[in-house]
């Protein structure tokens, strides 16, 4: 058992929130287990015999609230102070990081470093004030949100000297900016000022939509689409073409939710159908997006694994030319912490990748601004080392779908048009400095026929641009020396 004590000030002290807390074990894998509050200790009960830490959402002045967690302790009797354990782990991953990406001594570093020394210092008072908690959780708060701006600094200074490298050998030359583009977009959304910044636009093959009646298929909306942006020199990527998640799955498919066979014969036809229709004018296929994850059946590890190779397989035979990408959702796999019908996403990553499954890269999808399980904020590092992990697997990687709200309020953190910009670029930046990461993607062009974030777009409602778009398209400019190509 883990106990962790949280301090707060002022005449109402507020006990602390479990909302997005999980537990959490080697590689920073959820672990299943119990937490409970009881006035300022929170107590956490593992199903596991490891190691394991606090994953928890908690609040950074400067920075709103995001998910942050503690680095995997040994259990006793006596709660430890969550505000220094915090700090502890954060600092942690800044050696680490600093380390790999070899930022030590780096010229042109000294403010972040010292930025780092600030934090360090902070931390070491808190220790040195353990006796007087309240005390020592002021410092901890301090050091903790000196060390994320650290860490954000740290991420940006490494886009830009590995964005540089990058733009000198020509990396930019093959398309690298996208947004999606679902059939609910108006027409008039694809002109020459959003083809100038875009490369592609991805198309999802939405099999409720395309199948909605078991003898009914539809795709002139999709017919619709392509032919539009191949008009406008867009070129176009597909899917995720099979999703088990509830806004995927057809009705009619709920009376064979006891049949994996039959589900999967169907799911054959369905990647078949769409991947053939559109050979030769798709180069790219999101073939499975989340199998992983959520799903509205229950299907059990080896049968995800079937159904990735099928859909890879399936693909590869329709479309040999193409490359195919599986996608992963939620990618701190959070739910694993509540469903063990489920599968971590790197878990999932690395045995796609050991059982030989025909595929050519991954896709990865970082979406923020929803006050539920897999949406709550991140910050860059996290972001950042994520990318890097992946990448140890030998795959390129593609951002499948990036996007916060431009004016709303969730956990804790309150959006605007300003920091959907300046998180979008930051973002983008950081992924695309690394050669291996081949394409980022928006996950919706406007406002308002999204099915993810609220107000994640980069053009509003009336189709006039936010700041996101002004910014992404200075960014594609300063990338390219131009326009698109």
């Amino acid at each position: 058992m883990l106990k962790f004590a949280c301090y707060s000030e002022g005449p109402e002290r507020k006990p602390p929130s479990l909302r997005g807390a999980y537990l959490v074990g080697v590689d920073g894998v959820p672990v299943r287990g119990d937490l409970r509050v009881d006035g300022n200790i929170i107590t956490c009960e593992s199903r596991s015999t490891e190691a394991y830490g606090l994953s928890v959402l908690w609040p950074v002045k400067g920075h709103g609230t995001i998910q942050l967690q503690t680095t995997r302790l040994p259990e006793r009797d006596e709660p430890y102070h969550l505000h220094i354990e915090l700090v502890r782990h954060r600092l942690m991953r800044i050696s680490v990081k600093r380390e790999e990406w070899g930022l030590y001594d780096y010229p042109g570093l000294d403010k972040i470093a010292e930025q780092i020394d600030q934090a360090r210092d902070l931390f070491l008072a808190a220790l040195q004030k353990i006796e007087d908690p309240l005390a020592a959780a002021r410092l901890a708060d301090e050091a903790l949100a000196t060390g994320v701006s650290a860490s954000e600094g740290l991420c940006r200074f490494h886009a830009d000297v590995f964005l540089g490298r990058r733009r000198q050998t020509g990396g930019f030359a093959r398309n690298f900016l996208g947004v999606e583009l679902v059939p609910a977009v108006p027409a008039e959304a694809i002109n020459k000022q959003s083809a100038d910044v875009f490369d592609f636009v991805r198309i999802p093959m939405v099999w409720r939509e395309t199948q909605a009646e078991e003898q009914k298929i539809r795709y002139e909306a999709i017919d619709k689409w392509v032919g539009a942006c191949k008009k406008s020199g867009l070129a176009v990527r597909g899917g995720p073409v099979l999703n088990f998640g509830v806004q995927s799955v057809p009705d009619w498919l709920y009376a064979w939710e006891n049949d994996f066979e039959a589900i999967a014969s169907f799911a054959r036809e369905h990647i078949r159908r769409s991947v053939q229709r559109y050979a030769g004018k798709i180069d790219t296929w999101v073939v499975a997006s989340g199998l992983h994850a959520d799903s509205v059946f229950s299907f059990n590890f080896e049968q995800i694994i079937d159904l990735t190779r099928m859909a890879a397989t399936v693909t590869k035979q329709a479309a040999p030319q193409a490359q195919v990408v599986l996608d992963l959702t939620q990618p701190w796999g959070e739910y694993f912490a509540r469903n063990q019908r489920t599968a971590p996403p790197m878990l999932y990553a690395e045995m796609a990748v050991q059982s030989g499954i025909a595929f050519d890269a991954f896709g990865v999808q970082f979406l923020f601004g929803l006050d539920s399980e897999g949406f709550l904020p991140r910050d860059m590092l996290q972001m950042s080392s994520l990318i890097d992990r992946l990448a140890n697997l030998g795959k390129p990687l593609h951002i499948t779908a990036a996007a916060v709200p431009s004016d709303n309020a969730s956990a804790g953190c309150k959006w605007s048009e300003a920091m959907q910009a300046e998180w979008l670029v930051n973002l983008s930046q950081m992924a695309l400095s690394r050669p291996y990461v081949e394409s980022v993607c928006l996950q919706t062009l406007t406002d308002g026929v999204c099915r993810g974030i609220p107000a994640g777009g980069v053009l509003r409602g009336d189709l006039s641009a936010k700041p996101a778009f002004e910014r992404l398209a200075g960014m594609r400019r300063e990338l390219t020396g131009g326009g698109r190509k």
